[in-house]
């Protein structure tokens, strides 16, 4: 019985080993891939940006030393709120995950009082089958109360491809490096939900 139990764990990690080195090699491909199509998107949109050098500080931001997370490359945007996108694959037994980072330069947040991770949040009418019919925020006192009454912000994420936004919208403090984080599921992003996220970046950088 106990042998049994040894030999199934034992087989349960060589799957998990080989899930995850069978990620890392796709990772190679998509990572890089994830960069270019998203800068080439943005400028397709009429947005003015460029690649960072490799190597910058950016790519530290929020991003966890191992294997398993890295920055794919950083893009730096002008005329904006925000002020850098940080692409990030995560690998692991499961696959590759991808996310864009946007990143807010918060100088004024080291010394003040201790910010609290903040998330969008679905509010869903009544009814079966009923579409989302407004949205609103949770986490950061402050933030989410700002976020909450900017009916604009409400009306562009809702024009937006909502439900291509697997895991909403998640704002992260970092004070170490005096930046604030805007994490979405990597997709090409419509020009409505680019707005949107500038516009959360003006409330960050507004006060927060």
């Amino acid at each position: 019985m106990e042998w049994g139990s040894i030999i199934g764990s034992i087989i349960v990690a060589l799957m998990a080993a080989i899930g995850l080195l069978l990620a890392l090699r796709k990772r190679k491909k998509s990572g890089p891939k994830s960069l270019e199509e998203l800068f080439n998107h943005l400028r397709g949109m009429g947005i003015r940006a460029s690649l960072a050098e490799k190597g910058v500080e950016e790519e530290k931001v929020g991003v966890t030393r191992g294997m398993s997370q890295r920055s794919e490359g950083v893009i730096r945007v002008e005329g904006r709120h925000v002020d850098f996108i940080n692409v990030v694959s995560t690998a692991s037994q499961y696959g590759v995950y991808i996310y864009i980072e946007f990143l807010v330069r918060t100088p004024g947040m080291v010394g003040r009082q201790q910010r609290r991770k903040t998330r969008l949040v679905k509010k869903k009418g009544m009814g079966a089958g009923v579409r989302v019919a407004d949205v609103g925020w949770r986490g950061d006192d402050y933030l989410s109360r700002e976020l909450e009454f900017d009916y604009s912000l409400s009306d562009k994420l809702l024009q937006a491809e909502y439900d291509k936004l697997k895991n909403g919208i998640l704002i992260i403090p970092e004070p170490k490096y005096e930046y604030a984080r805007i994490r979405i599921t990597y997709l090409l992003l419509s020009h409505e939900l680019f707005e949107a996220i500038d516009i959360i970046a003006r409330h960050i950088k507004s006060g927060w």
